[in-house]
């Protein structure tokens, strides 16, 4: 692993915001049957519709998976709406996102597989003092029930979704609203997630650190350019800062 922080820029780190999915929790595994199910719906229940509505937000039927910042991977469930029913206007449009919030929070946290290793990691970081966030572009109800339905939710001083801050991911505004919280500065916080609008965010915030992670949709090449650190997965950041000089 190569890294473009110094060691005195990792040693000030204070606080991490996490990614959700693809991050802590196993994106395909968790999400290609609530997609499949949403676009069947959106389709009408014509099955090749839909399955041509899930390669428009971004699944891969040759590869079995999630294209690296697609709709589905890096994208809002207004975006998703916006995709699969460009007819609505915008009340019944505002109608459908609701719809769409309310029913992959219930099942995205009821389906939510973590991946392996995650609840020992937050445990290692929250038992060391740092402060910790989570930063999604799912909506703030899914974000929170899913933290408790993996048992973690009490190590978070905050989870926001792409409806608690003005501008969602890659704006900056969970950031901001993450140090007005906690008190730390962004170049005292970490940014950790599997795709480019994770990276952009902890850029466009002047976050201390951002790292890309190959446990989601993400790869090596799509994440090098923004990343300052690349892993395998999460689980091996508290290593990475103990190794330079975290206490």
């Amino acid at each position: 692993m190569r890294f473009r922080k110094g060691h005195e820029g990792l040693a000030r780190i204070r606080g991490i915001l996490f990614d959700k999915d693809g991050t802590l929790v196993d994106f395909q595994r968790t999400w290609y049957a609530i997609g499949d199910m949403m676009a069947l719906e959106a389709a009408g229940g014509d099955r090749t519709r839909a399955n041509a509505l899930m390669a428009e937000a971004g699944y891969d039927y040759e590869t079995g998976g999630f294209r690296a910042d697609s709709v589905f991977a890096a994208g809002t469930n207004a975006d998703i709406v916006s995709l699969w029913y460009p007819q609505l206007g915008d009340k019944d449009r505002a109608a459908m996102v609701a719809y769409f919030d309310s029913e992959t929070a219930a099942k995205g946290a009821m389906q939510a597989v973590a991946l392996e290793g995650i609840r020992d990691m937050l445990t290692a970081l929250h038992t060391r003092g740092f402060r910790l966030g989570l930063c999604t572009n799912d909506s703030t109800s899914g974000a929170e029930k899913t933290l408790v339905a993996l048992g973690v939710a009490q190590m978070f001083d905050a989870a926001y979704g792409y409806d608690a801050v003005a501008n969602p991911k890659p704006a900056p505004d969970a950031v901001q609203a993450f140090c007005d919280l906690t008190g730390l500065l962004p170049a005292e916080v970490a940014m950790v997630g599997d795709n480019r609008h994770d990276l952009e965010m902890a850029r466009a915030a002047g976050c201390g650190l951002a790292v890309g992670v190959l446990s989601g949709t993400g790869t090596q090449s799509t994440l090098a350019p923004l990343a300052d650190i690349i892993l395998p997965s999460a689980i091996e950041l508290p290593a990475v800062l103990a190794e330079r000089g975290e206490t």
